[in-house]
């Protein structure tokens, strides 16, 4: 695929970056494999190192362009983006010695089982919270054992409950070690703890960014062994650098103008944009 194609790929995940949360990673890489399918075993290592770059700076940018109200959803939580931070630099040191098999099939289990759980549980095509309301009275926060109320989802406010900070480190990990970002997993945590698909697929984005910071700054020091013009460490700079130009200015115009989606389809939409996402890795 020449650069002006990685262009228009680009612009698919910005996005999917403003859509689903997910900084690019399910778009990035298959797309990067399909391109360095002939380095071999390094192939997995360099898509993976790439889409983290390219989610990095994607999450940056979309975290400036949303706004300060939807943000505010994020306040406080400093010992869930210190885990994060931790696990998405041990991932990225962990898969520096991975064999490509691991990584690479590992990717394709990872979105499989997501798949899965998404369409088996309830909880993520609807927002989550009900069982919450049935454990006793008024006043909890929905972390501590506490409810969030009685009455309709609404009540639990469009960011639902949150978090727990204590999976911070292993989203963090599993997200860097195979370069998909958190929102795989904080996307359907933040719906079934009552979040809207918006609130959840946006915050999505800071967390990528607290993820990918440290795991980026580990692979740019992890050389692949096969060696190709743009390399630097493992990630390719070229075509992380041709994806952003095509990402970028569509994530700033979508963050400015949030498109209106109904739940239900941008639920399910998520879900079959996951499923693409392993089919194509599984069969390059």
């Amino acid at each position: 695929m020449d650069l002006l194609g990685l262009v228009f790929v680009g612009a698919l995940v910005g996005l999917t970056t403003v859509l689903f949360g997910f900084g690019g990673g399910f778009v990035t890489v298959p797309i990067i494999t399909l391109v360095h399918a002939d380095l071999g075993s390094d192939t997995a290592r360099v898509a993976a190192a790439t889409s983290a770059l390219v989610m990095l700076v994607n999450a940056v940018v979309s975290t400036i362009s949303t706004k300060r109200e939807t943000l505010t959803h994020l306040k406080g939580e400093w010992w869930l983006f210190i885990l994060l931070a931790a696990g998405g630099a041990f991932g990225a040191f962990c898969a520096k010695f991975a064999p490509e098999t691991l990584v690479k099939w590992g990717f394709v289990i990872y979105i499989a089982v997501t798949a899965i759980d998404l369409l088996a549980r309830p909880g993520f095509f609807r927002r989550g919270g009900a069982k919450a309301r049935t454990k006793g009275g008024k006043g909890g926060d929905g972390r501590n054992g506490g409810t969030a109320g009685v009455g309709d989802d609404e009540n639990l406010g469009e960011g639902g409950r949150g978090i727990a900070a204590l999976f911070g480190f292993p989203i963090g990990g599993l997200a860097s070690f195979l370069g998909v970002g958190g929102s795989v997993m904080t996307v359907p945590m933040m719906r079934r703890s009552g979040a809207t698909m918006t609130v959840a697929t946006t915050l999505a984005n800071p967390l990528t960014l607290v993820i990918m910071l440290p795991a980026v700054l580990v692979t740019l020091t992890t050389h692949a062994s096969t060696e190709v013009p743009g390399m630097v460490g493992s990630v390719d700079l070229r075509s992380a650098l041709a994806l952003l130009i095509g990402a970028i200015p569509l994530i700033v115009l979508l963050r400015r103008r949030v498109p209106k989606i109904p739940e239900i389809i941008h639920a399910w939409g998520y879900v079959i944009l996951l499923i693409t996402a392993g089919a194509v890795v599984a069969v390059s």
